[in-house]
């Protein structure tokens, strides 16, 4: 869908009560948009790639800047972690790697101004979610930090979720994860997190930045009951 198409499609009111328009940011997997479509919420997935998810006519494949500036009943965001996370802070070592660590500092400063532009968008519903990471020092800590194993899925990935106007997930089904894999160093981290590493560097990233399943129903499922059940989304009430 096109930019123009949105913004006529938003001037008509959605076609039942208790439908929300849900803008899904960064999310080109789909996951918790397909979540809400199932609900039956006109929920779209927007990202600079294409989707994966098998629904195009989800999504919008555009800059989100312009869709932040339409109105939303809830706003859920995923922006990229490439610079934000604590994981990666050796290559910012201005003295030991020179200019690409300049670079590493400048991206980051973009990525900062991108996480805090959904918390500041135009919307009474917000949440943005992101790995352990550095925004808990440049902005505040989350208000949640969750994991796939809390719900049904046997993973261990740290989430922080920073949210506004919404409430904390409850957990759904809470499995044991398996056995993390541990390093010579005396380290450890999750198995599937370290078999990415055989992967190429793209489809590393999409994997570990993906959303359990477990945790895209929740969010779709818990967020939009609170919201609906509070009588809170004036559009559609």
């Amino acid at each position: 869908m096109l930019i123009e198409e949105l913004n006529s499609h938003f001037a008509k009111p959605v076609l039942s009560a208790g439908v929300l328009r849900v803008l899904v940011a960064c999310e080109e997997s789909q996951a918790v948009t397909k979540e809400l479509r199932k609900l039956g919420h006109e929920a779209f997935s927007c990202d600079l790639l294409p989707e994966s998810g098998g629904h195009p006519e989800w999504h919008l494949q555009h800059d989100v800047t312009e869709l932040l500036k339409l109105k939303w009943d809830m706003i859920i965001a995923f922006p990229p972690c490439t610079y934000l996370t604590v994981t990666g802070n050796r290559w910012f070592n201005i003295e030991r790697y020179g200019e690409q660590a300049i670079q590493r500092h400048k991206d980051r400063e973009f990525a900062i101004k991108f996480f805090k532009m959904f918390a500041d968008a135009d919307c009474d519903f917000i949440a943005i979610e992101n790995p352990v990471g550095i925004m808990s020092s440049e902005w505040r800590k989350p208000d949640q930090i969750i994991n796939p194993y809390q719900f049904g899925d046997p993973f261990e990935k740290k989430t922080c979720l920073w949210l506004k106007g919404l409430p904390k997930l409850e957990p759904t089904n809470i499995v044991e994860p398996p056995k993390r894999t541990e390093f010579a160093s005396g380290k450890s981290m999750p198995t599937w997190y370290a078999d990415a590493w055989k992967l190429p560097k793209e489809e590393r990233a999409k994997l570990r930045s993906k959303t359990f399943d477990g945790i895209a129903n929740a969010m779709a499922v818990q967020w939009t009951n609170f919201i609906l059940k509070n009588n809170l989304n004036n559009n559609n009430m």
